[in-house]
């Protein structure tokens, strides 16, 4: 418990105190953001305000990870470094983008089929990695083949396919992860939106994983409990790494609060998006994540929906302009009110879904 509190503070006074310098520091060397032209005109006041914040936060989850850990004497664990390596990866995805959009000034950095492809390398090494590297002593897997929803569903195991299901399990993985990053990264479009809406996130998967570590199979619990306890590797150390995230991820919003002085940028989106889906892997709740994720979605399901019924209609439109966040500016919202009102929906949906994931603890066989 001190080295989750610890690592949570370290990162929050890492991410408050650096990026100011971050921010002087891009406005330097010229990383500002560019906005496009059709995009709604009161967003065009922004056009040059650093971006690429995303490294602040990703170094100060490192920095707070790593030093809570030094404080405590306590060794780094595999699961927790493997969704750091998720978050890296995916951060290094945006990361080329963001500097493409710098350099070519304009609001597309790397192509499509480009961008798409680096996801899913770091997917895929991510998958391979949590499917063949031992848990310990027991010689199992970080992660079982095993599609989950609060636990894993017995009847959606892949393992008996053999090698098909290790496949399966793989694409499924990083169809989990690609969606979460470009989820975010869709919901990134106001001041403060896609950090606030994160720490919400983060707040669900930090308890989480304490209950799953209060109601580890490894630990001695009363024989009624031990029935329906949970069997992930190093939760604590998940819950650790959550907290952590959120402590960078609330230094960041004090700047990146309307109106914002830095933006995240792809390199942020992204690497949030790769914290998603590691953490819904590492506590077998990846189906779970729909609704830990559920303004991403939401958000990422206006943009479908418009591109659908604009082809289908031959032009014409379900929504003034998508994502669903511009839709409400066009209306006349004032950009704070969306935001909050996002935040508000995003701890709906947290609620819901922790409320879910102890719900199944309550009834769970004993």
């Amino acid at each position: 418990m001190l080295v989750l509190l610890a690592s949570a503070g370290i990162a929050l006074l890492v991410s408050l105190l650096a990026t100011p310098l971050f921010i002087r520091g891009f406005a330097r060397i010229g990383w500002g953001q560019f906005i496009r032209d059709d995009g709604p005109q009161s967003h065009h006041v922004k056009r040059g305000t650093p971006t690429m914040g995303g490294l602040i936060f990703i170094v100060a989850t490192l920095v707070g990870y790593f030093g809570g850990k030094l404080l405590g004497q306590d060794p780094p664990t595999l699961p927790a470094l493997l969704v750091l390596l998720l978050i890296v990866g995916m951060g290094a995805v945006g990361f080329v983008d963001d500097y493409l959009k710098i350099s070519n000034q304009r609001s597309l950095g790397l192509g499509g089929w480009a961008k798409v492809a680096g996801q899913l390398i770091v997917s895929v090494v991510f998958s391979v990695l949590v499917l063949t590297i031992p848990a310990g002593s027991t010689g199992m897997p970080l992660a079982d083949p095993v599609i989950s929803g609060v636990r894993d569903i017995p009847w959606l195991d892949l393992a008996p396919l053999g090698a098909l299901g290790i496949i399966l399990f793989v694409l499924w993985i990083t169809v989990i992860n690609v969606s979460a990053a470009n989820a975010v990264n869709v919901t990134d479009g106001l001041d403060g939106l896609a950090t606030g809406s994160m720490i919400l996130s983060m707040v669900g998967y930090v308890f989480i994983a304490f209950w799953q570590f209060n109601q580890s199979c490894l630990s001695q619990l009363p024989p009624g409990d031990a029935a329906r306890c949970y069997d992930v590797a190093q939760p604590l150390d998940i819950a650790t790494l959550a907290a952590t995230v959120m402590g960078a991820l609330i230094g960041f919003l004090w700047w990146n609060t309307s109106p914002a002085q830095i933006f995240m940028g792809d390199v942020g989106s992204l690497a949030l998006g790769g914290a998603l889906a590691g953490f819904a892997v590492m506590t077998d709740t990846q189906l779970l994540l729909i609704v830990i994720a559920g303004l991403p979605i939401i958000v990422t399901g206006s943009v479908i929906v418009q591109r659908a019924y604009f082809k289908a209609t031959g032009g014409k439109r379900v929504f003034l302009m998508t994502p669903l966040h511009h839709h409400f500016e066009l209306k006349g919202w004032a950009e704070v009110t969306i935001v909050v009102r996002f935040w508000i929906i995003t701890g709906l949906f947290v609620a819901a879904a922790v409320g879910a994931f102890y719900f199944e603890w309550t009834v769970h066989p004993r």
